[in-house]
C-alpha cells in the first residue's frame, strides 16, 4: 500500500478552507494533518473536505487558538490524544490507519519571544511539553508509526535562513534543539525530509511580517515528518510546497509531504 501524507500549519481552518480545499484538489494527498484549527471539532468545515474523499477524521479542537486535525481518504479510528504538560491544550491527535499506521499530529507550543523560562512562561512550557513526548515515547517504545506537525523548532543550521542570528531567537536556540533531539531520540524517530533532502537550505514557515517573503527568503523548518525505523525506509518524495505560502490569504506556513510504501 502506498500513500501520501502531508502535514500543513494552517492557521485557522475555518478562514483557511479555501485553500485547504485547494491543496486536497490539487496534490490529493491520501492523509493530511492540520495544525492551528484554531475551531472547536464541531464547527470544522468537514462537508467540502468529504467531498473530496476525505470521510475520516479525527480531531481536537479549542475556539479561538491551536487544534488539531488529521483528514484521510484512507478509513482511520483515533488511537491516542495527550495533554502534554498538562497544558489544558489541543495540542496532540493520533489515529491509526487501516494498514496499522499510527500518525500522531503535534502542535509543539511556539514558547513566546524570550528563551528563558524565568522571564517567559511560554518557554518553560515548550520545554516541558518536549520533556513530556521524551518521556512517553521512552515508556511507550512507538513502532510502525508516523509523526508530523508544527514542532515549533528548526533543528538544523541548514533548517534556517541565518544559524548565527538565529542562535538566541525562539526556535533555533541550543536548549530546544537539544530537547527536540533528545524527543527524537526517545522514540528512534528518523527524520524523514532530512533523510530525503540531506543538504541544504529547506524552509517550512516565513514571516507574516516580510514586506516580500519570497525575496526576502527568511525562512525556518519549523514543520517535520519523522518515521519510526520499522518503517521510514518506505518514506520517499518528500517535498515543501512552497508555493502554498503564496496562495491567497496564505497560512505563514507550507505543507510538507512524504510518500511511504507500504
Amino acid at each position: 500500500m502506498s500513500f501520501t501524507l502531508a502535514t500543513w500549519n494552517i492557521n485557522s481552518v475555518r478562514l483557511r478552507e479555501p485553500i485547504v480545499l485547494k491543496l486536497l484538489q490539487e496534490d490529493a494527498p491520501d492523509v493530511l494533518c492540520l495544525q492551528e484549527c484554531k475551531s472547536p471539532v464541531d464547527k470544522i468545515p468537514r462537508e467540502g473536505f468529504e467531498a473530496l474523499g476525505y470521510t475520516h477524521m479525527v480531531a481536537r479542537g479549542d475556539k479561538g487558538y491551536n487544534g488539531v486535525a488529521i483528514l484521510s481518504k484512507i478509513p482511520m479510528v483515533e488511537s491516542s490524544a495527550q495533554d502534554f504538560a498538562d497544558l489544558g491544550h489541543a495540542r496532540h491527535i493520533a489515529g491509526q490507519l487501516e494498514n496499522g499506521v499510527t500518525v500522531h499530529n503535534f502542535y509543539v507550543p511556539a514558547g513566546g519571544d524570550v528563551p528563558d523560562r524565568d522571564k517567559n512562561v511560554k518557554f518553560g512550557q515548550k520545554l516541558d511539553y518536549l520533556t513530556d513526548m521524551r518521556d512517553w515515547f521512552h515508556g511507550d517504545k512507538p513502532q510502525k508509526s508516523i509523526l508530523v506537525g508544527d514542532l515549533n523548532i528548526a533543528p538544523r543550521e541548514d533548517d534556517v535562513w541565518s544559524h548565527k542570528q538565529l542562535l538566541k531567537v525562539v526556535s533555533h536556540t541550543p536548549i530546544e534543539v537539544e530537547h527536540l533531539a533528545e524527543t527524537q531520540d526517545a522514540g528512534g524517530w528518523v527524520d524523514v525530509t532530512r533523510a530525503d533532502i540531506p543538504e541544504g537550505q529547506l524552509y517550512s514557515w516565513w514571516s507574516y511580517r516580510a514586506k516580500d517573503w519570497d525575496a526576502a527568503d527568511k525562512g525556518r523548518r519549523l514543520d517535520h515528518v519523522w518515521a519510526t525505523p520499522d518503517i521510514s525506509n518506505a518514506a520517499h518524495s518528500s517535498r515543501i510546497l512552497r508555493d502554498a505560502r503564496g496562495w491567497e490569504k496564505p497560512s505563514d506556513h507550507a505543507p510538507v509531504f512524504a510518500t511511504f510504501d507500504l
